[in-house]
This record gives structure tokens, sequence and C-alpha cells, in this order.
């Protein structure tokens, strides 16, 4: 996906509704984490949690999907007092529309998995930054910089 690609017509299910990207509105925050509850997904979900306040202040909503089930989502933000909307993308139609669907190796082994990536859409729903292969310290104050410039 590129800068000024518009947000694409997808559905996530977010809190057991079907809800498609563009109806969240727009400046708009996806970020894409590949599993619940390990290390540095749960780290970047506390992050973006801490920041929700000011996101919102922004006007900027904030979603973080994974192909994780809405129960493990739920499971996930209950244990770790995230605020944070997360979206499940269960069948990958949403992944592959952001091209984070991709080949990954560790140990010599290659799979398929969700690259950690985060993407800005501004109010008029084009694309104004994205950010591929994640690291996540300081990562969420960075888009939380680069959206209040919008």
């Amino acid at each position: 996906m590129d800068e000024g690609s518009t947000i694409p017509d997808v559905a996530v299910t977010i809190d057991d509704a079907v809800v498609s990207l563009t109806s969240l509105g727009a400046p708009l925050v996806v970020y894409f984490y590949p599993k619940d509850d390990t290390a540095g997904c749960t780290t970047e979900a506390k992050d973006f949690s801490a920041l929700a306040d000011a996101f919102a202040a922004s006007g900027v909503t904030v979603v973080g999907i994974s192909k994780d089930t809405p129960a493990s989502h739920a499971k996930f933000a209950t244990k770790h007092g995230l605020s944070v909307r997360l979206g499940s993308d269960v069948d990958g139609v949403a992944c592959e529309a952001f091209g984070v669907w991709v080949e990954k190796a560790m140990y010599g082994r290659k799979y398929m998995g969700i690259e950690r990536a985060t993407f800005l859409f501004g109010a008029d729903e084009t694309l104004a930054k994205a950010w591929r292969k994640v690291r996540v310290p300081g990562h969420a104050e960075a888009v939380l910089a680069a959206a209040k410039t919008l």
C-alpha cells in the first residue's frame, strides 16, 4: 500500500460486530500485529492504549488488527487492561488488502504471518504515512507525533 492510497473497504470484527474500516472515520490509524498475548504485541497494544486519550484528543481513531478471534481479543484486552480497539481478521482479507500477510523466517523455517505494520490515514481517507517492519519501542509515540501533523 502506497502513500496516497485510500482506506481499503474491508471489514473486520470488533467487539462481535462486523465493521468496515471506512466506517470508522478518518483520521485513522490501523496497526497490524502478529498475535495476541505475545511479548511484542502486548507491549505495542499497551503503548497505543496508554496514548488513547491523546489520539482521541487529536480526533484520530486507532484500531489494532490480527487474525486472532474476537474471543481471543476480549481475553487479551481484559488481561492487560487495554483500551485500544482490536479487530479480528480471521479470514485474512484485511491483511491481504494492506499487504501485511507475508513470508517470514524464524530459525531457518519459512512460514506465512502478519508483518508488524502501521498505517496512518488523513481526514481525506488517504494514506499519509506507513510504517513497515515496525520495532515496538517508541512506535506508538512516533505514530501520535505524525498524526498530530495531519
